[in-house]
């Protein structure tokens, strides 16, 4: 039997403006689903990994379209506990040229915000589990949505399960109380492989160097500084690697990634990305990509690089979920960037 890769947290409707349209520059939406954690267990499933994804959702016909869509991508649903009366919802505007995208969330008491202690089996969730991964985002709904974070993180540690997280600071979310410092310091302390951005580091846990974030220029010396700190900090973390994202407009950005273990600083390949499609869900592709990348290549160069590669080509497909296959991803590491059609 293969060993499941599980992620923990919430999966949303999208409601997405058509095309670069302003929020209701015209009366309709593009209806699809996404959320952090989801798009890291859709993406595992495109790789051949045994992915489950773990989370609450109502028993009406909006959960059972969640449901149907991520078993449509070969995601194990059966640990997705049925409960409480809404799905969460986020609302996109997709910017371009000088106009960022824009983010709207309605997800206050969705299900998994509304979800306690006691609601999920943690023995059945990680029976014959290889890894757990989590985000910053679900501790950041609701106390109750903290605490089963950390629930899930203690139980997976005692269970010998690799525990991965996305830092993800969501400046928009933490309102019942608690600052991200407060809860993300705390639960990093169960963490073995660290993801983030420049951002993630500083806000949700604190953690500073030197970083101009808004120069769109990097200096990968304050990354590799960084990244030292972030393990100083924190010496439970195997493995922290650092998206580094030059945004240089909404349709083009500088895109690679840095990543330190035992032996040493890592920097990948800079891809130039022009023409972005739909760069939500980038973050996430890299940490599903990172995820097979430490588990398929001994190499870490070659992790970080697969990973890179992948979040890279999700920057060209539409919705959160990144539909790239292995082969795919290997090419373009391999450096077919061509974009040549293939007959």
């Amino acid at each position: 039997m293969s060993k499941k890769y599980v992620s923990f947290g919430e999966i949303m409707l999208r409601l997405k403006t058509p095309g670069n349209e302003r929020f209701f520059q015209s009366p309709s939406f593009e209806a699809t689903f996404g959320g952090g954690e989801a798009n890291v267990a859709v993406a595992l499933a495109n790789y051949g990994l045994d992915a489950a994804f773990v989370s609450a959702l109502p028993a009406n016909d909006i959960g059972e379209a969640a449901i149907r869509e991520l078993r449509s991508f070969g995601v194990d649903t059966s640990r997705i506990v049925r409960s409480g009366d809404r799905v969460g919802i986020y609302f996109l505007e997709t910017g371009a040229n000088q106009r960022p995208s824009k983010v709207v969330y309605d997800r206050a008491n969705s299900s998994i915000a509304n979800a306690k202690s006691g609601d999920f089996d943690w023995d059945f969730v990680f029976d014959n589990a290889r890894w757990l991964h989590i985000t910053g985002i679900t501790p950041a709904l609701s106390q109750s949505a903290a605490d089963l974070s950390f629930e899930a993180v203690k139980a997976a540690k005692a269970r010998g399960v690799t525990v991965s997280c996305d830092f993800n600071y969501r400046g928009k979310l933490w309102k019942y109380g608690k600052s991200a410092p407060e809860v993300m310091t705390e639960l990093v302390k169960y963490v073995d492989v660290g993801i983030a951005n420049e951002e993630d580091c500083q806000k949700s846990l604190g953690v500073t160097v030197d970083v101009d974030v808004e120069s769109g220029e990097l200096d990968t010396a304050k990354y590799e500084a960084l990244s030292a700190k972030m393990m100083e900090v924190y010496p439970n973390l195997s493995v922290m690697t650092i998206t580094l994202r030059e945004s240089k407009s909404a349709d083009r950005n500088g895109w690679s990634a840095c990543l330190r273990d035992e032996d040493g600083f890592r920097l990948s390949r800079r891809y130039e990305i022009t023409d972005i499609v739909d760069r939500v869900g980038g973050g996430d592709s890299f940490a599903s990509a990172l995820i097979y990348g430490l588990e398929a290549y001994e190499d870490r160069q070659e992790s970080l690089e697969f990973a890179v590669a992948a979040s890279c080509l999700k920057h060209s497909i539409l919705g959160d979920f990144n539909r790239v296959s292995v082969a795919e991803v290997t090419n373009l590491m391999g450096g077919d960037a061509s974009g040549r059609v293939q007959r």
